[in-house]
């Protein structure tokens, strides 16, 4: 990764960061600001404010930080200070424990309530394109031909449930691997429909299926594809800084040859360029009338155990699909809110599935990504455009909202415990038993913390050695 790269994607991540932790404290806030609370300040970023002004009854203090990592809000809180008589019924500890409980649930609310909104936007926008199931490639020997998949199969059923898309089919798969691994499905094949029993025993293999980088290995584990028409040589998005960047490469450069061998599509030019790790290519491409070549030094990247080449290019999704395999559907803006309110309840109800499997040791702690993931993650979906972007931050905000309700103390939901406890016994916890509480949830997130950070580096690892 270059330097230019680098502080590409520091950039989108920090974008992100601000934007939803923002989101979701401004939740806190605006919940808290209703139920009579007593805010002191709200604060846009960390550190010294850089601006700063009161306003309103309770001259509460806004402020814009320099550290671009997020915002806090704070409370009237007398465990914290002296706090006045005329005060004391707007202090955080003497309102009513469930005043308090909508408080802290606010802030993930606000999350899941952002990524419903933003969804239902694109969805609005562009309606529901549904594509259907068909299969594309089987890898000879793979569990999928084992099974008996076929190319040109169109899936219907998993388990009984009816499936219609790609993407329905996508979600089943992940369900049953992070379960048992046992898929039974139903296919239309030449007009009959046949029984497919998809199986993988090995927990470690459904691991394996269930890892960090989602679908793109579920599907290279189980074999096969969905099939897709073949998608022109022509450049999506480039990475700032990647070899192509650096060769002139732009965004609509039509891919004519490598080294003097033609390409006719997106999949040969891969194929010309993965046997070439950190060599030298001659690249002809078409921009507008003009055509050139020029050379192009690979980035050498390692995949599945080898080296492959790269040129940190993205294809143009210009490709066209049968209209036997679409169906799209145009939404109005409380249909597209009720499609993205489900999308977002599935989503959130995958990761808590997940989260349990992982917790009994049936998926792999390598489903989690730090900072460093997720940072590339944004920064290569600002490259792909504003939808994906929107996308990624649907995706995140969804994740920031669900880790804030686990019951760990320091986080919400923790404190959302606390609060239940209370109510439930008729007064506070003690003091050393919340500093315990304290010292469990920093201690937990540590460990989380290390846990993610060995994630990154080891993927970092894998690509570099």
């Amino acid at each position: 990764m270059n330097v230019l790269g680098l502080l590409w994607y520091a950039l989108w991540f920090a974008v992100a960061v601000s934007l939803l932790v923002t989101v979701h404290e401004f939740g806190h806030f605006w919940v808290a600001r209703r139920l009579g609370f007593k805010i002191q300040r709200f604060s846009i970023g960390f550190g010294k404010p850089l601006l700063s002004r009161r306003w309103g009854r309770d001259q509460v203090e806004y402020c814009l930080a320099p550290i671009p990592l997020g915002g806090y809000v704070k409370m009237l809180d007398e465990r914290e200070g002296p706090v006045a008589a005329e005060d004391l019924p707007r202090s955080f500890t003497r309102r009513p424990p469930y005043q308090r409980i909508l408080v802290l649930l606010a802030g993930p609310a606000f999350n899941f309530l952002f990524a419903i909104v933003v969804l239902a936007g694109m969805l609005w926008a562009s309606g529901v394109t549904r594509l259907a199931p068909v299969v594309g490639r089987v890898a000879a020997g793979s569990f999928a031909a084992r099974a008996g998949l076929q190319p040109g199969d169109r899936i219907v059923s998993i388990n009984r449930e009816p499936v219609d898309s790609q993407r329905q089919v996508t979600f089943e798969l992940l369900e049953v691997m992070s379960g048992n691994g046992q898929a039974h499905l139903e296919v239309r094949r030449a007009g009959a429909v046949h029984e497919v029993d998809l199986s993988v025993t090995n927990p470690a293999t459904r691991r394996a299926l269930t890892a960090p980088s989602g679908p793109t290995e579920l599907f290279r584990g189980l074999g096969f594809q969905f099939w897709m028409p073949p998608m022109p040589a022509v450049i999506g998005a480039v990475t700032p800084g990647g070899p192509a960047a650096r060769a002139g490469l732009q965004a609509g450069d039509r891919i004519l040859a490598v080294n003097g061998h033609p390409v006719g599509n997106f999949a040969q030019l891969v194929a010309a360029i993965s046997p070439n790790p950190g060599k030298t290519l001659a690249v002809t491409y078409r921009r507008g009338k003009l055509v050139r070549t020029v050379e192009i030094t690979t980035a050498s990247v390692r995949v599945g155990g080898k080296r492959i080449g790269r040129i940190e290019a993205e294809g143009r999704l210009a490709f066209t699909y049968p209209a036997a395999m679409l169906r799209h559907v145009t939404l109005g803006p409380l249909t597209a809110l009720g499609h993205a309110a489900h999308r977002v309840w599935s989503m959130t109800a995958l990761q808590a599935h997940l989260l349990w499997r992982m917790l009994l040791g049936d998926v792999s702690l390598a489903n989690l990504s730090g900072p460093l993931s997720i940072a590339e993650y944004a920064g290569q979906s600002a490259s792909a455009g504003v939808s994906s972007f929107l996308g990624f931050l649907v995706l995140i905000s969804l994740s920031l909202g669900f880790l804030n309700l686990l019951p760990i103390p320091i986080l919400d939901g923790g404190q959302i415990l606390f609060q239940l406890i209370e109510w439930v016994k008729g007064g506070p916890l003690s003091e050393r038993a919340q500093i315990l509480g304290q010292q469990v949830g920093i201690a937990l997130l540590f460990l989380l913390g290390a846990v993610v950070i060995f994630n990154d580096i080891a993927r970092i690892a894998r690509q570099l050695n």
